[in-house]
């Protein structure tokens, strides 16, 4: 059976990671099933300025105190172990905007790579502690993946889909998704957050007695 799952998600969402690892698990679990993927944007700092924020100073308004981020990302470190993640959040300086790399994925899908754009992102970023809001790094993971680098280029450079980005996660906050991961199945059945493998397993069951 063929079912197209709409994955809502954010290039700088750690959960967003180990929902995609866990979903991957998950389809695992029904092989029978034929599954296209669409990634839609969501801007978690839809106010983010163009050259990001230093890292530190990000955490510290968006969580307080320093233990709460260490209690947090302790927590998120340990999920991604359980999905062979090794997250390296120590070695980010800067939390981007996430506007282009969304453009990226996007540009990736019309040539049929916004599964490994989006996996390259999360290592880039998650992993290795590149700035995903620069446009070099941005080209470098065009480039790993295969996409043509002067057409890439050329987009990334231009302000090609920045208004369609904003639009789909405008979009996205009128359907009522206000946290992510989210995953939609088939148009018909969502649930948002990075559940583990079976209980996504279940809605691709419910969503394919749905269809």
């Amino acid at each position: 059976m063929q079912m197209q799952i709409d994955v809502i998600f954010d290039t700088v969402c750690p959960w967003c990671y180990v929902g995609k690892r866990r979903f991957e698990a998950a389809l695992r679990l029904r092989p029978d099933l034929q599954v296209t993927r669409r990634w839609r944007p969501f801007l978690l700092n839809p106010d983010m300025p163009s050259e990001g924020m230093e890292r530190h100073s990000y955490l510290t308004r968006k969580f307080g105190t320093e233990t709460r981020v260490r209690r947090v990302y302790g927590a998120i470190s340990d999920a991604g172990q359980s999905v062979e993640i090794d997250f390296a959040f120590d070695r980010i300086r800067r939390t981007p905007n996430s506007v282009d790399s969304h453009r990226l994925v996007r540009f990736a899908e019309c040539h049929g790579r916004a599964d490994a754009a989006v996996e390259a992102l999360f290592q880039q970023y998650f992993v290795d502690g590149h700035n995903i809001g620069d446009v070099d790094i941005l080209l470098t993971v065009g480039k790993t993946i295969g996409l043509p680098e002067a057409e890439l280029r050329d987009y990334l450079h231009s302000d090609e889909d920045v208004d369609l980005i904003h639009e789909e996660n405008a979009r996205a906050h009128r359907r009522g998704i206000n946290s992510v991961p989210s995953f939609i199945f088939g148009s018909r059945m969502a649930i948002s957050g990075a559940h583990e493998p079976q209980v996504l397993a279940r809605m691709l069951d419910a969503a394919a007695v749905a269809a």
